[in-house]
């Protein structure tokens, strides 16, 4: 019994060490795992997948943030904004090769058609920002800045973008359109300011519709270079997906806007700082909208500062044609419409305090409540033209502050609570990481070597004289077009284009007037019903 106690004893040892060493090993081992990743990690070696995709880390596929978020950190640091981030190292990968240009093989094809006088701070991220949604072609129709060749010379870098300049030869071409002999836009010819811009806009769609049928597009939708198409409800939040589920019996896809609601007056690049929303009428319920209407228009004329009749996208067909900016229509039939649910066009309205002076700027009528009502369409624009017009800068930045800014932060929750105010970060965080990955200053940069190649050839050239004196007047004559006023075409009866033929305006419902930007349905219009 004596002797086999040290025995035993010596056998309870060496099970206790075997238990220990197993348990110091099991500890050790997640521990020196766990370093083992904080290393690969702290070196750049692994991205943790849910940190990639937080909301608070906006990240893309094949998208690498460590350089240009450092640069965006120097950026803020420093005090100073690069609207094109032409201080940001280029780290998207798909560009590098891709450059955006779908392929044939890419079905529904889309395109967009703009009538725009915007410089490249704010065209670059509208066009890059629906390239990535979706969209193949653009047909931009410009004039005044949009025009320059500063400009110009790198949108006709872009794959699968066309300018067209606003010249002489396009003028008489568009003076002789079948729209200068008709009735249905007929009220709005020979009007200045935004009726001017909207007879313009209605030529270009009708232009546009010839340059997209050659191009082989399936749809085509009218949008300005401040609002951007909200795809919703969509698979891999993709225009072209969301199309391409629309039954082919239907003719014309509605997308009821949504209007922006800018929470400071020193906003400088709308479609990176702005998430705040107020919903369109068609997505809310009819009580929520009537019974806060009040509060939401805060002593404005309306719902929305401007127009609430959305957007439309058309199939591309025979004898389609436009209808004003805002819709399309069919000259031997009524279109098969459909209203979509959830998608939406975002219309960045009045985001920036220059906005009022710029709207000032480009119109010459009278700061007067009768003479503003030739120029603009909606109440809005009108109160804003004759406060930019008779105001001290002072008094302009204070009544911009209260009738477009939401500083009030209880009203801001009480109606995102309702589920009239919403929050859209998808847009913001896709241009945000389009220009920090460098794409806009890589555009830029491209269009400067090319112009480089381009001079050089031409200095090489035998012909160098004749080719450069014909690409200055090639230049010129497109600046010094951007100012042509629609208003000349066919007017008095001479000049060297065709003057339009009054019609009788007849009923037929196949010619409807034009539809107009129109403002949102207001307290007057609620129809009580009786059961």
């Amino acid at each position: 019994m004596a002797g086999s106690r040290p025995s035993s004893l010596s056998s309870l040892s060496s099970s206790q060490n075997f238990t220990s060493r197993l348990l110091f090993l099991l500890t050790l081992l997640p521990l020196t795992l766990a370093a083992f990743a904080f290393i690969l990690q702290w070196r750049g070696g692994l991205t943790d997948p849910l940190s990639r995709w937080s909301p608070d880390h906006h990240e893309f596929p094949g998208m690498e943030t460590a350089s240009s978020s450092a640069s965006l950190s120097r950026i803020k640091d420093s005090g100073c904004r690069d609207p094109l981030g032409r201080s940001h190292d280029p780290s998207f990968p798909y560009y590098r090769n891709w450059k955006f240009d779908f392929g044939s093989d890419l079905k529904p094809k889309i395109c967009i058609t703009s009538s725009t006088s915007a410089g490249l701070e704010q065209t670059l991220p509208w066009i890059f920002y629906h390239k990535f949604i979706g969209v193949s072609s653009f047909f931009l129709f410009v004039e005044g800045k949009a025009a320059s060749p500063n400009v110009t010379k790198v949108l006709e870098t872009i794959p699968g973008v066309k300018v067209i300049y606003r010249t002489r030869e396009l003028e008489e071409k568009q003076a002789r359109s079948r729209i200068w002999n008709e009735t249905w836009l007929a009220s709005f010819f020979y009007k200045p300011c935004n009726y001017e811009l909207f007879v313009k806009q209605s030529l270009n769609m009708e232009m546009a519709i010839v340059l997209a049928r050659e191009a082989g597009m399936d749809w085509i939708i009218h949008l300005d270079t401040d609002e951007l198409l909200h795809p919703a409800g969509a698979r891999e939040y993709s225009l072209r997906h969301l199309l391409s589920d629309v039954p082919g019996k239907i003719d014309m896809v509605i997308f009821p806007n949504y209007e922006s609601g800018v929470e400071r007056d020193d906003v400088k690049e709308p479609f990176s700082e702005v998430s705040l929303f107020k919903k369109n009428y068609d997505h809310l319920p009819k009580e929520v909208y009537f019974g806060n209407y009040k509060e939401a228009t805060r002593g404005n004329p309306n719902y929305f500062l401007t127009y609430g009749n959305g957007k439309a996208a058309a199939r591309i067909q025979d004898h389609l044609r436009p209808n004003g900016a805002h819709r399309w229509h069919n000259y031997m039939k009524i279109p098969n419409e459909i209203k979509l649910d959830d998608a939406a066009v975002l219309h960045y309205t009045y985001t920036k305090f220059s906005d009022l002076t710029s709207r000032r700027d480009r119109c010459g009528c009278k700061p007067t409540k009768d003479d503003v009502k030739r120029c603009f369409m909606l109440e809005f624009d009108r109160a804003a033209f004759i406060i930019a017009s008779t105001a001290t800068e002072e008094e302009m930045l204070h009544w911009y502050r209260e009738r477009v800014v939401w500083t009030d932060q209880s009203l801001k929750i009480k109606l995102m609570k309702k589920g009239i105010l919403t929050r859209i970060y998808a847009p913001m965080i896709i241009v945000q990481g389009l220009r920090e990955s460098g794409i806009f200053s890589n555009v830029i940069a491209m269009s400067h070597k090319n112009l480089t190649e381009f001079i050089s050839s031409v200095e090489h050239s035998k012909s160098s004289k004749a080719v450069s004196s014909g690409e200055n007047s090639y230049i010129s004559n497109a600046t010094e077009s951007g100012v042509i006023s629609s208003r000349k075409i066919g007017q008095h009866g001479k000049s060297n284009t065709t003057a339009r033929r009054v019609l009788q305006i007849n009923d037929n419902t196949s010619f409807p007037s034009a539809v107009p930007p129109q403002s949102p349905p207001g307290p007057e219009d609620i129809q009580v019903e009786i059961f």
